[in-house]
């Protein structure tokens, strides 16, 4: 190729870059490529020449006549006819008109690359030119970068400085306020201690403000030099601001107290009013006017309470208000709760004396609000004021309360503390009454030391020491006589229901039901298992002198009514009658001295487990009563005994037979020695003594009567003492269950020994019978 040997030249690569860039950079659009298609389509396959347009597939070699272009034919576009001899010649033809047509092909090739050439070697005088013009403005550059490092170093330099100076004008100014605190002693020390300086002065609290302050920075820099000296006359000087502002309270309440007492004074008026007259209007309207001069002072004080210095004198001030308060009203409060406890009882002076302090004290918590805006909330704020006039009431009511020994009295004045003034007034005004709180639940908590006092007394008197009188014991007298009775009254009438109980049960159910909404969960428990334990004992006591006065019978019906009332009367209450005691056991202390007198152990062997220490210290026994579950085993008890001793009353004949045959039957099975014994027993057992069908029907009829006669006494007795039906049935049911056992046991035995005719003369009853018979007795 010709381009081979063209030189190599940089603007060859700079010219196919940028045509490559440019073709890139430079799209050809979708109809621009169609028309490169199709011009590329349209020069695709060259036509031959004319002369060259004939017949060349004869294929003969000898004397065929080739048309061929020769070399200047060419140039000339002619043809020229050759003459084809040999294979030779045509690879020679062929040859020249492929070189003929190279050299067609390239010729304009070439003379484009020659131009191209030509063009390049002028980009490549301007690609130097360029260079050169590049090469000038990077130098350019550099020495514009140059300039700018320069500038910009000079830039930071200066902000650098700029910095530097705020800096220091800000330390200055640090520095400035840091010395202002010290620099304020001086200006401080001189304006409190100024002649003009004093409360009223406009500059005292900016002042104060401003001590305050300087007292805070320096107590949280103690690094700074000298600040402990500065900290110390801070002090001193915030001590005599404060010793002034007490000065002033102080100077103003008791010129408020003067004019009152003054005015009280010249108004001649007795002392039996507080809430009325000229007292209420002197003590507390004109009492007011000093708030409006101390409450500045006041309200700053409050408002630095975080600060322990303002919070003792802000309690002085407290002190100090309570103090001038108390010299007014002391007097007027005592004189007042003195009339109530000369003219009312106990329960009406408590009501009184409770109320007249809850009204004394909602008017001296609104006056103090008027004081101390803030801290009026606080309990301990008025308590030098209100525990004095409480203790007034309290002295009154605590020598009354150690002498009164009615349990319906002490009662009463329980139910007047924790229900009326505890429960509902206290807690309707509960943010002025406060203060009463801890006096009324003092005499509250002595109201119950002396009720429990008092409940174990009436227990122990009333209850288990109880001895009953005639008439306590006239049983079944009292119950027929309030049957009468009642059947006379209505229906709703219950007043002789208590009546036919015995005393001591009435006591212990009066006393419980007192006692249960005003004593404290644990102490009533406590009295509780301890009164139904001891009535339960007097109870069991009574049924054994009613039983020797009356019958049996009577003794234990009395023993079940009045079990069954008490389980009855204590099942409301919502306790357990369950109750731990402990006490302590010295038993084994004698076992010990004996071993140690006979030389079995030593009194000073510290190295054993039974030194001095361990030998000489008791022990503690526990021991749980359940005066439910006791009640209940006693219920149970003398259940049974009513029911075999019921049982027994009826067939005890049927019961002794069926013995005696069991008996002889087992005699008989066990086969005993003696031989005449074993004859006499061989019978059978109608031919036996006590068997015989006379006999038989003899107890046959001795248990009718008893059922007949007997056993209607004995349910007369039970509606008597039993009114509940129910309680009759199941207490009944056994008894009913005994009687028909005891006749299937004797009809097993009739009818496996005895003829049915012998039965027959017996007049034994049917079971279906019996039982219809004893249900009738329902």
């Amino acid at each position: 190729m010709a381009t081979a040997n063209l030189p190599k030249s940089g603007a060859i690569s700079r010219g196919y870059n940028f045509a490559s860039t440019w073709d890139q950079n430079a799209p050809l659009t979708d109809e621009q490529h169609a028309a490169i298609s199709a011009l590329s389509s349209a020069v695709a396959e060259r036509p031959f020449p004319p002369n060259l347009i004939q017949d060349q597939s004869t294929g003969k070699d000898n004397d065929s006549h080739v048309l061929v272009p020769t070399s200047d034919s060419v140039d000339d576009v002619a043809a020229v006819d050759a003459v084809l001899v040999n294979t030779h010649q045509f690879y020679k033809w062929f040859w020249d008109l492929e070189s003929a047509m190279k050299s067609e092909t390239e010729e304009k090739y070439n003379l484009y690359v020659n131009t191209l050439v030509e063009r390049l070697q002028i980009c490549d005088g301007i690609l130097n030119q360029v260079d050169d013009t590049l090469n000038l403005f990077d130098e350019l550059q550099m020495l514009h970068q140059t300039v700018a490092t320069k500038t910009k170093a000079l830039h930071d330099a200066c902000d650098r400085l700029l910095l530097e100076k705020q800096r220091l004008i800000d330390f200055a100014e640090a520095l400035r306020s840091k010395l202002n605190y010290f620099d304020e002693l001086e200006n401080v020390s001189t304006n409190f201690y100024s002649a003009n300086m004093n409360i009223g002065n406009g500059q005292f609290l900016p002042l104060l403000k401003r001590l305050d302050e300087c007292i805070s920075y320096v107590e949280s820099n103690p690094q700074y030099a000298e600040s402990a000296v500065y900290l110390v006359k801070f002090r001193q000087l915030q001590s005599r601001a404060l010793g002034m502002i007490r000065s002033h309270v102080l100077s103003v309440l008791r010129g408020a107290s003067s004019q009152v007492q003054s005015a009280i004074r010249d108004s001649g008026s007795s002392k039996n009013s507080f809430s009325e007259g000229v007292e209420a209007s002197v003590i507390y309207v004109r009492f007011k006017a000093a708030a409006s001069e101390l409450k500045p002072v006041l309200e700053e004080i409050e408002s630095r309470s975080s600060r322990k210095e303002y919070v003792q004198i802000l309690s002085e001030c407290h002190r100090l208000y309570c103090e001038q308060r108390l010299s007014l009203i002391k007097s007027i409060v005592q004189h007042r709760i003195t009339e109530f406890s000369r003219k009312e009882a106990l329960s009406s002076l408590t009501r009184s004396g409770c109320a007249y302090l809850m009204q004394v004290c909602q008017l001296e918590h609104q006056l103090f609000a008027h004081f101390f805006r803030s801290s009026s909330q606080e309990d301990s704020s008025l308590a030098p004021l209100i525990d004095p006039l409480c203790t007034y009431l309290y002295d009154i009511l605590r020598p009354k309360l150690i002498h009164e020994a009615n349990l319906d009295a002490l009662c009463e004045l329980a139910d007047i503390l924790k229900i009326e003034v505890l429960g509902e007034q206290l807690n309707r005004h509960c943010e002025s009454l406060t203060g009463l709180r801890p006096t009324l639940q003092r005499i509250l908590a002595d109201i119950h030391e002396r009720l429990t006092f008092c409940a174990r007394t009436h227990i122990r008197d009333q209850i288990a020491n109880y001895r009953p009188t005639e008439e306590d014991l006239d049983y079944p007298a009292r119950l027929e006589r309030s049957t009468e009775t009642s059947s006379d009254a209505t229906v709703d009438d219950n007043s002789d229901i208590f009546k036919t109980w015995y005393p001591p049960l009435e006591k212990t159910v009066s006393c419980l039901s007192k006692l249960y909404h005003c004593l404290e969960p644990t102490v009533f428990t406590g009295l509780a298992q301890e009164a139904v334990e001891f009535c339960s004992i007097s109870i069991q006591n009574a049924s054994k002198l009613v039983a020797k006065r009356s019958s049996t019978m009577d003794g234990q019906l009395f023993l079940v009514k009045h079990i069954l009332i008490l389980r009855e009367q204590i099942a409301p209450f919502d306790i357990e009658f369950s109750v731990t005691h402990k006490e302590l056991d010295f038993s084994h202390l004698l076992d010990h001295l004996r071993r140690i007198l006979r030389g079995q152990a030593s009194l000073f062997d510290w190295s054993r487990s039974s030194s001095l220490a361990r030998s000489f210290s008791p022990r503690v026994l526990e021991s749980q009563i359940d005066a439910r579950k006791e009640l209940e085993k006693s219920l149970k008890a003398t259940c049974e005994e009513f029911i075999m001793s019921t049982t027994k009353l009826v067939v005890d004949p049927m019961l002794s037979f069926v013995t005696k045959v069991t008996a002889v039957k087992h005699a008989l099975s066990s086969g005993g020695q003696d031989q005449k014994l074993n004859s006499v027993l061989a019978k059978p057992l109608k031919d036996q003594a006590f068997a015989t069908p006379e006999k038989v029907a003899e107890l046959i009829q001795k248990v009718t009567v008893a059922i007949q006669q007997d056993l209607p006494k004995v349910m007369t007795k039970m509606k008597l003492y039993l009114q509940n039906p129910s309680t009759r049935m199941i207490l009944f049911k056994p008894i009913k269950t005994n009687i028909v056992e005891a006749h299937a046991q004797l009809q097993s035995l009739i009818k496996s020994d005895y003829s049915a005719e012998e039965m027959e003369s017996m007049g034994m009853v049917s079971l279906q019978d019996l039982q219809a018979q004893l249900d009738s007795l329902l």
